[in-house]
Order: C-alpha cells, then structure tokens, then sequence
C-alpha cells in the first residue's frame, strides 16, 4: 500500500470517529462508525494473505450487523418517541438495543466471539488500531446511552467480560489472542463503572490505550508474535524485553506502576455505591487475567539462556525502527502512579 492510500484510510479513521464524538443525531453518529469501518477494511486486507482476508471478512460482517442493529435501534426510537436526538426521549427498548449493539461494536462479552479470530489474522500495526483507536467512537456513544439503561444489563455484560476475558487467556500461545481476551477484560472495567462515572472510565480508557499501544509497539519492535518466539526475545534486546514485562504486569494491575490505579479507583468507587459483591467479583476476575500476564512474563524473563528453546537463535542486528513514541509510551504505562491523587479530584 502507498503512503497516499495509507494516508487517505487513515485520514478517513479519524473523519469518522471525530463524527461520532461531534453528533447530537443517530443518523450522523451511524454515518461517523460505517466510515470508520469502510476506513480500517483496506488497511486489515492489505497483507493479501488467506487469514487476513478472513479476518477482514468476519470484521466486515460483524461491523455491518452492528451498524445495521444501531440503524435499526435509533429508527424505532424515532417512531416511538418522535426524536432522532441521542440525548433525549431515549426508549427503553431502543437502549437494550442500543447497548446490544455497542457491545457487539467494542467486543464486550457474550459478543466477543469475533475478536480473537479477527485480532490473530492482523498485523501488529493494524491490531494496535483495532484494539485502541476502533474501541472510541463506540464508547462515546455508550456513554450517551448508558445513563437510561438497565444498570443490571450493564453490570451482566461488565462481570460477564472481566470473567471471559480472563478465561480466555489462559491456554493462549498466540500474543495477539492473548491482547485480544485482554481487550474484553478491560471493556469490562470500563463499563461497570461507566453509569457512575464517565470521567474514571475515560481515566481507565486512556490508561488501557497506553499499556496496549506499549505491548503492541515492543512486539514489532522486536518481531515477535508468539509466545516461543518471545522467550528468546531477551537475546535482541535484554532492556527492551525487561520494560515489557512491566508493561504486562502493568496491564495486569500490580502496584506501583500505573495500570493499578485504575483497577483500584474503580473498586473504590463500586464500594462507595454500596456494590460490595460486585466489586468482589471484579477484583477476582483480576487475579485470573493477572495468570497470563504472569505467563508471559514467565516467558520473557526465566527461559533464557542457558534453558533449552526450540526456537532459532535471532541475529542480534543494530535497531533502526524509531522508538521515541514507544520510549514515551512506556513511561507513561509505568510511572503515573504518583499521579493518583491529581486523578482523584479531577474525577470527584
């Protein structure tokens, strides 16, 4: 693909996501997602490969029942209510539906069937775009029509994603599957406390972006994209992989980098709506995702030399790919903790 096509898709993501964030009316926000999706089709197919054609086709198909669910949805809000307005005379039909919908967009659990098999035919570049940029429009609009929806629907499909996130991940060996069953665990936190506050899911939102954008950039820095290849990553680059391990442990949740902030807000603020079990629940559906994470780090740091690999030895060759994004990156997904308190009172 050329730089003038690359450009062109690129330039049309943020067209269509920037109408979505920018529409008041149900017909303008369906028009911002389908030239969000008609935009990454031909950067997900650009391999000519067998598996991304099938990954583009499923994402192809996915996206347009969902946008035709949304269509559906605000229509029959319009003929119920007589507003085609997001903001006002919201039916509860239309919500259920809407929510249904959004879900189905942003790969929330129980339809979450799609992403691990579209994510694992992508390259590393247009996963990052897939599992960061492409969850936003959905989640803007989820915040719009979240406020008259069932909260027990809302709190089904948070539990549901942190539980099936985690269990996914487990038996995984492919890292973008892995990324993939992260990606549904951290929707999860971020819907549940969505209908109390939208600042802290947009806190936990910009976090999650950080720590994945990180994982995406050191695996393509390093060329790696399954979990044998990553245990002898370390032979490439030995501070490169050491900083990823934080990242994961970061993504996972453990003090003091960055990801616990979040999880902890989070937790605080569902104890402070008296959602004790909830909060419970959430915080062991932690400790299964925290295994993989450990998995990986496992990988990275305790199978190297002088441990057997089945694995080829790499060539350790000069790096020329630009790392400043991803030194910043990595900065920012390790040392925000500090920043907790200034967190705090900009959500309350």
């Amino acid at each position: 693909m050329t730089v003038y096509l690359a450009t062109i898709f690129l330039l049309s993501l943020g067209l269509g996501t920037t109408l979505t964030f920018m529409s008041s009316h149900w017909l303008l926000a369906w028009m911002g997602l389908e030239i969000n999706t008609l935009a990454i089709i031909p950067l997900m197919a650009q391999q000519h490969h067998p598996r991304a054609v099938e990954a583009t086709t499923k994402y192809f198909l996915v996206q347009a029942s969902a946008a035709a669910l949304i269509l559906f949805a605000s229509i029959n809000n319009t003929w119920l209510t007589g507003q085609w307005q997001i903001m006002q005379g919201t039916h509860p039909t239309t919500t259920t539906l809407m929510i249904i919908a959004l879900a189905l967009k942003m790969g929330l659990a129980p339809m979450h069937f799609w992403l691990p098999g579209v994510l694992q035919g992508l390259n590393l570049t247009t996963g990052l775009i897939l599992t960061t940029w492409q969850k936003l429009a959905p989640i803007a609009l989820m915040m719009q029509v979240i406020p008259s929806a069932n909260p027990m629907i809302i709190t089904s499909l948070a539990i549901l994603s942190t539980l099936i996130g985690g269990w996914g991940g487990l038996n995984q060996t492919q890292l973008r599957k892995i990324l993939a069953y992260s990606s549904i665990a951290h929707m999860g936190w971020m819907v549940i406390i969505m209908q109390a506050s939208p600042q802290l899911t947009t806190l936990v939102l910009a976090i999650y972006i950080i720590s994945t954008a990180t994982i995406f950039l050191t695996m393509k820095t390093i060329n790696t994209t399954m979990l044998p290849s990553l245990m002898i990553s370390a032979k490439k680059s030995q501070t490169l992989t050491a900083i990823a391990m934080l990242t994961l442990l970061s993504l996972a949740g453990l003090p003091p980098l960055t990801g616990f902030m979040p999880k902890w807000m989070v937790i605080q603020m569902l104890s402070e709506q008296n959602l004790p079990a909830t909060a419970t629940i959430m915080a062991l559906s932690a400790l299964i995702s925290l295994y993989f994470y450990l998995r990986l780090c496992y990988a990275i740091i305790l199978t190297t030399s002088p441990n057997t690999s089945n694995s080829p030895a790499p060539w350790r060759l000069p790096q020329q790919k630009t790392t400043l994004p991803l030194t910043m990156l990595m900065t920012l997904s390790l040392l925000l903790l500090p920043l907790t308190p200034t967190m705090v009172s900009f959500i309350s």
